[in-house]
C-alpha cells in the first residue's frame, strides 16, 4: 500500500518508526563530512574539483502518493526548499504519481538508464521492493552514509539486500482500522473490539442501527489488502511465524487451510454486508471521503493514512485507531507492522554523490530538515530517540513496543504479482462471482511457484 500496496501496497504515508543508535551529533558532524566534500578535501590540490563542486546540479525525486490536502506538503514543497537553502547549487525537484502508477513508471524509466536520482523503495520482496531493485542493479548501494547507527536494525536490514543497505526507511508502518468513535457509541460499543467475534458483533449492531459498519474502496485493488494482512496476522502466523519461509522452501503452501481460513474470514464482511454496497465502484480517496464526512463508522488502511483520515470533513467526531483484531476470544491480538518504504538513489545517477548528501542532511538527527520530516511523516520513527508524534496510535504502539506480537505485510515475503493474483481473484468474489476462499489461494500459490523458481 503505499507501504503495502503493491503493496501498492505502494504504496504509500506522517509518523515515524523506532530505532536504535549512536550518538545524535554523529549525522550532523558528518553533514558536510559527506563523500563529494570528502573526496575534494582529499584532492586539495585539484582545484578544479574543488570548484566544480559548487556547479549548479538539478536532482529529480519520484515518490508515490498525492500532495498533502492541508498545508505545505514535506516532500514536494519542504524538502527541496531546505535543500535549496543547505545546498543552494542543488535543485531538487520532486514529482509524486499516484500509486497505481508508480512501480510502473519508475520501473520502466530505471530500465532505460532514465530514471529520477532518488525514488521511493519498498522493503523486502514487495512490489518495487529493494531486493527486487537491488538484484536488478537499479539501486546504489547506501553503506557509506553517515547515520545508519541510528537507525533501527530491522529498519535497516528490510532495506538490505545480501548484507548492504539499499534505501532508507521512512519509518514503521501499521495496519489497522480508523474507527468513528461516536458511532460506535452509539451502538454500546464503548471499547474497540478486542477478538474477530466481538467485531463482528458490533459490525452487526451498526448494520442494524442503519450506519455503514465500514467503507473500502475495492476500485482500488490494493486497498484489498488492508483487511487481508491483520487477518492472517491473527490466522496465519502466531503459530507459525516462519510459514513463508517454509513456503519458499517448498514446506508449506499459500493453499494452506490456515489461508483459506484468512480468505473466508474477510469475506465474511461482505457477505453479511459490513462493507459498503457496491466498494467495487469506490476509489479509495472516495472512501477516505466518505469516512470523515460521517458515512461509515470505519475503514481499513495504514497509519501512513494519517493525514487524510484525521482531515476535516462534513462531519465532527473522535478518531480511533486500532488493529483489525483477527484473533480468537481470550488469544492476543497480533498487530500487522512492517518497516515503510522509503527512499533510494539510483545506481546510475550522475549526481550520486549529491543523492548521499542529501540524505545524510535529511537523516542527520538535528537539521531543520529532520525536524521538519520527523515533524510531517505519518510512520512510527525508527531513528533512535524519536518519541511517538501522533498519539491516535498509541494503543496500537503500545501493543506493538510491549507485547511484541506483530507480523509483517505477507506481500513483502512473496515475489511481486503474488498479491495481484489475490486482489483480483478476491475482487470476483465482491463482484459476486462464482470464486471461494480455496480459488483465491489456489491462485494465490500458483503464481507464488511459477515466480518463485525465476527468483
Amino acid at each position: 500500500m503505499k507501504s503495502v500496496k503493491t503493496m501498492g501496497l505502494a504504496i504509500l504515508v506522517f509518523c515515524f518508526v523506532l530505532l536504535s543508535a549512536c550518538g545524535s551529533n554523529n549525522g550532523a558532524s558528518n553533514a558536510t563530512n559527506t563523500p563529494a566534500a570528502t573526496d575534494s578535501a582529499n584532492d586539495s590540490g585539484n582545484k578544479e574539483e574543488e570548484a566544480a563542486s559548487s556547479e549548479p546540479i538539478t536532482l529529480t525525486m519520484m515518490l508515490s502518493g498525492n500532495k498533502a490536502s492541508e498545508g505545505e506538503d514535506f516532500e514536494l514543497e519542504t524538502l527541496p526548499r531546505l535543500v535549496k537553502e543547505k545546498f543552494p547549487n542543488i535543485t531538487l525537484e520532486v514529482q509524486k504519481l499516484p500509486d497505481d502508477q508508480y512501480n510502473t513508471s519508475v520501473r520502466t524509466k530505471l530500465a532505460a538508464g532514465q530514471g529520477p536520482d532518488i525514488f521511493l523503495v519498498f522493503p523486502k520482496n514487495a512490489a518495487g521492493g529493494v531486493i527486487d531493485f537491488a538484484k536488478a542493479g537499479f539501486t546504489a548501494d547506501l553503506s557509506d552514509l553517515t547515520f545508519w547507527d541510528n537507525i533501527g536494525t530491522g529498519a535497516k536490514d528490510d532495506m538490505s539486500y545480501e548484507g548492504k543497505p539499499y534505501a532508507v526507511a521512512k519509518g514503521l508502518d501499521y495496519l489497522g482500522v480508523y474507527y468513528n468513535k461516536e458511532m460506535l457509541e452509539q451502538v454500546g460499543v464503548t471499547e474497540f473490539p478486542k477478538d474477530w467475534a466481538s467485531f463482528l458483533e458490533a459490525c452487526q449492531k451498526l448494520k442494524d442501527a442503519g450506519i455503514t459498519p465500514i467503507v473500502l474502496g475495492d476500485k482500488d485493488p490494493w486497498v484489498i489488502q488492508f483487511g487481508m494482512y491483520p487477518i492472517a496476522a491473527n490466522v496465519v502466523y502466531p503459530d507459525e511465524m516462519d510459514f513463508d519461509v517454509k513456503v519458499q522452501n517448498g514446506e508449506k503452501s499459500l493453499n494452506d487451510p490456515k489461508w483459506v481460513k484468512t480468505i473466508s474470514m474477510y469475506k465474511e464482511l461482505y457477505d453479511k454486508g459490513y462493507v459498503v454496497k457496491n466498494s467495487l465502484g469506490v476509489g479509495s480517496a472516495q472512501a477516505s471521503q466518505l469516512f470523515i464526512d460521517g458515512k461509515a463508522a470505519m475503514t481499513f488502511t495504514g497509519t501512513w493514512d494519517y493525514a487524510s483520515m484525521t482531515s476535516k470533513g462534513a462531519a465532527e467526531f473522535t478518531r480511533g485507531f486500532d488493529s483489525l483484531p483477527g484473533n480468537e476470544a481470550g488469544k492476543p491480538t497480533f498487530v500487522s507492522a512492517a518497516t515503510a518504504a522509503g527512499y533510494g538513489i539510483n545506481a546510475k545517477s550522475n549526481n550520486l554523490d549529491a543523492a548521499k548528501e542529501i540524505l545524510n542532511y535529511l537523516f542527520d538527527g538535528e537539521s531543520d530538515l529532520f525536524k521538519a520530516f520527523v515533524a510531517a511523516n505519518s510512520s512510527i520513527s525508527v531513528y533512535k530517540d524519536v518519541p511517538l508524534i501522533n498519539e491516535l496510535f498509541k494503543t496500537v504502539n503500545d501493543n506493538y513496543q510491549t507485547n511484541g506480537n506483530s507480523v509483517y505485510f505477507s506481500n513483502q515475503m512473496w515475489p511481486a504479482g503474488v498479491s495481484d493474483v489475490m486482489q483480483s481473484k478476491f475482487a470476483e468474489i465482491i463482484g459476486g462471482q462464482k470464486a471461494t476462499p480455496e480459488d483465491v489461494a489456489k491462485a494465490m500459490d500458483e503464481k507464488f511457484q511459477e515466480l518463485w523458481k525465476n527468483k
